[in-house]
């Protein structure tokens, strides 16, 4: 490697980095900042995250906090759809060796309900908590809601989606297959 180019961000023009690359004998140039024509793949690639990220945010009106639940749900639907014009297949595929179901998945931010698991549940408490769907387990088949109960994101296996309820409220959506 003799020459490098980045983007002028900080963590690239760190003193370090260039008294490194000054003593392996590399340049270091840069691209203009704001210009996509320079930006290179994972640029790109990272725009169309954060891009997909910004819209189910906006989209499902939920708080700036949350944002790392719809980066995270924009990276498991976009890593199961966006199929990579080299290898002709999705990333998935290429990881696993098969197409990925996609029967399991649902609108970011819908109203769906979880089974209430408290302890001593009395006669007229509700057997199920009203939640707003934030994406997918990491770690198993569970989903990612969001708890006004217990005032945080949890994960677990037994949601009731409430779909008909999302057409309703968002008749005129992309959602809408009529």
């Amino acid at each position: 490697v003799s020459r490098i180019w980045s983007d002028p961000e900080s963590e690239f023009t760190k003193s370090t980095i260039e008294k490194f690359l000054t003593e392996k004998g590399n340049d270091h140039n840069f691209s203009d900042p704001y210009t996509p024509q320079q930006n290179g793949v994972f640029e790109r690639s990272n725009r169309t995250l954060a891009e997909a990220t910004r819209s189910l945010q906006n989209f499902a009106n939920l708080p700036l906090y949350l944002w790392a639940e719809s980066a995270s749900t924009s990276c498991f639907t976009q890593n199961r759809s966006i199929i990579n014009q080299r290898l002709k297949m999705t990333p998935y595929e290429a990881m696993n060796g098969r197409k990925p179901s996609i029967s399991f998945l649902h609108v970011f931010g819908c109203r769906c309900f979880i089974k209430n698991n408290r302890d001593q549940l009395t006669k007229f408490q509700p057997k199920a908590d009203e939640v707003i769907f934030l994406g997918y387990s990491k770690k198993s088949n569970a989903y990612r809601v969001l708890n006004h109960q217990n005032r945080g994101p949890e994960e677990s296996f037994d949601v009731t989606f409430d779909d008909k309820f999302f057409l309703e409220f968002w008749p005129n959506s992309c959602y809408n297959l009529d």
